[in-house]
C-alpha cells in the first residue's frame, strides 16, 4: 500500500493556522483528510473551530510539543493507520497535523520522517508555516519558536495583510533571508489554494544550517533532562502559561466589548493569544467567538450554533505574565458594574 501524505501546518500562537486549516478543509481537494490537532494547555478549543465534514479529527493535549508530543503523535499516527486498516472508520488519503503555536517543530518532523513504527507507512509531503503580517516582526525579535518554525517551512503563508503590508514592514525581506528556498504565499481569511500547499516531498536539503542542526538533534535526543530537544536552539519560557476563563451564566455583550477593550489597551504586549467561545445574553443559542493576538481582536465571529454539548464561556488565554486571577477579577468586576448599570437604568425608565 502505498505511503501516506503528511502534511505539518505550525506558526506562532495567533498565527491563523486553525483559520486556514478550516478553509482548506472545505475544499473538495482535501475530501478524505484526516487532522491531528496539537494544543497548549489543559482546554482545547481549536479542534471544535475547525469546521470540517467527513474529515477524522484526533486532540492531542499534551501541551509541549517539544518535550512530550513525539510519542504521542507516533501512536496517535499508528493508531489512525490501523483503524483504517481495519474499515473501522472512513479512508483517508492524507494526514495533516496542526501543531501548537509553541511548538518545535523538529522533532514532529523527525518522527515522521524516522520512526520504525510509522516511518514506512507515512511520506512528509509538506511543512507550512504561518506567519502573522502585523505581529510577525515582534514575534520573529521575541520568540526563538517561531524562527525555527519559518526556516524550517517548505512553504511560507503571511495572513494577516488586510492588517499589515509585509514588504513595508520588512517581513518577507526577513523571510527571504531566514528561508531563501520557501516560496512566500498569502492567504486572506484563509483563502489559499490546496495545490499551492500540498505536494510533492519534503527535502531538507538546500536548508540553512541551524535547520540541519535542528533535525539532527532531534534524531539523537541528550537524555532525560533535556527532554529530547535542542536546549540552545528552542526552550520555552516558563513565563508563558496557557489558562481558560470560564462562565456558566451569559456574558452581557458590553460587559464582553470592555473585556477585550481593556485587555487590548493595557494587556497587548503579553496576551500571546486569547481565543473563546462567549455565551452572549443577548443572542442565546448563538455563541460569539472571540480571537485576539497581542494588540489586535478580531471583531466577534456570531456561530450558528455551539460545536459542542458544554454552552458555557470558555476562553482560553496564552500569555507571558498575565495573573489568570487578575483577569478573572477584572471580568466579574465588569460584569457586576455593567449589571447594576443596567439596573440602574431600567429603575429610571420606570420612574419616569
Amino acid at each position: 500500500m502505498a505511503a501516506v501524505p503528511v502534511a505539518v501546518i505550525t506558526g506562532f500562537l495567533g498565527s491563523g493556522k486553525t483559520t486556514l486549516l478550516a478553509r482548506l478543509l472545505r475544499d473538495p481537494a482535501l475530501a478524505r483528510t484526516a487532522v491531528i490537532v496539537n494544543e497548549f494547555g489543559e482546554i482545547g478549543l481549536d479542534h471544535l473551530l475547525v469546521e470540517a465534514s467527513d474529515e477524522e479529527i484526533l486532540l492531542l493535549d499534551s501541551g509541549c510539543v517539544c518535550c512530550s508530543v513525539r510519542g504521542d503523535l507516533v501512536r496517535t499516527a499508528g493508531d489512525l493507520l490501523a483503524r483504517r486498516a481495519a474499515g473501522a472508520i472512513a479512508p483517508f488519503e492524507r494526514i495533516v497535523i496542526e501543531t501548537t503555536g509553541l511548538a518545535d517543530p523538529a522533532p514532529i518532523l523527525q518522527a515522521l520522517m524516522t520512526d520504525p513504527a510509522i516511518a514506512e507507512s507515512l511520506c512528509l509531503e509538506s511543512v507550512i508555516a504561518t506567519i502573522d503580517a502585523a505581529a510577525g516582526p515582534v514575534t520573529l525579535d521575541a520568540h526563538p519558536e517561531s524562527v525555527k518554525q519559518a526556516a524550517i517551512a517548505d512553504r511560507i503563508v503571511v495572513t494577516k495583510t488586510d492588517l499589515a503590508d509585509p514588504a513595508a514592514s520588512g517581513l518577507l525581506a526577513r523571510l527571504n533571508a531566514l528561508n531563501p528556498a520557501a516560496p512566500k504565499l498569502t492567504a486572506v481569511h484563509g483563502a489559499i489554494e490546496p495545490s499551492r500547499l500540498f505536494g510533492g516531498v519534503y527535502d531538507d536539503r538546500g536548508r540553512s544550517p541551524d535547520v540541519r542542526r535542528w533535525l539532527a538533534a532531534e534524531a539523537f535526543p541528550h537524555g532525560p533532562a533535556d527532554h529530547g530537544h535542542d536546549r540552545a536552539a528552542g526552550r520555552h519560557d516558563h513565563a508563558i502559561r496557557s489558562f481558560c476563563l470560564r462562565r456558566s451564566a451569559p456574558l452581557r455583550a458590553v460587559t464582553l466589548a470592555l473585556f477585550l477593550q481593556l485587555l487590548a489597551e493595557h494587556c497587548g504586549a503579553r496576551l500571546l493569544r486569547l481565543k473563546g467561545l462567549v455565551d452572549v445574553l443577548e443572542s442565546p443559542g448563538r455563541p460569539a467567538l472571540i480571537h485576539g493576538v497581542q494588540h489586535v481582536f478580531h471583531p466577534p465571529a456570531w456561530l450558528d450554533a455551539w460545536p459542542d454539548a458544554n454552552h458555557s464561556t470558555r476562553i482560553v488565554v496564552i500569555a507571558q505574565g498575565l495573573d489568570p486571577l487578575w483577569l478573572e477579577a477584572l471580568l466579574d468586576a465588569l460584569d457586576f458594574e455593567v449589571a447594576a448599570a443596567r439596573q440602574e437604568e431600567e429603575a429610571q425608565c420606570s420612574i419616569s
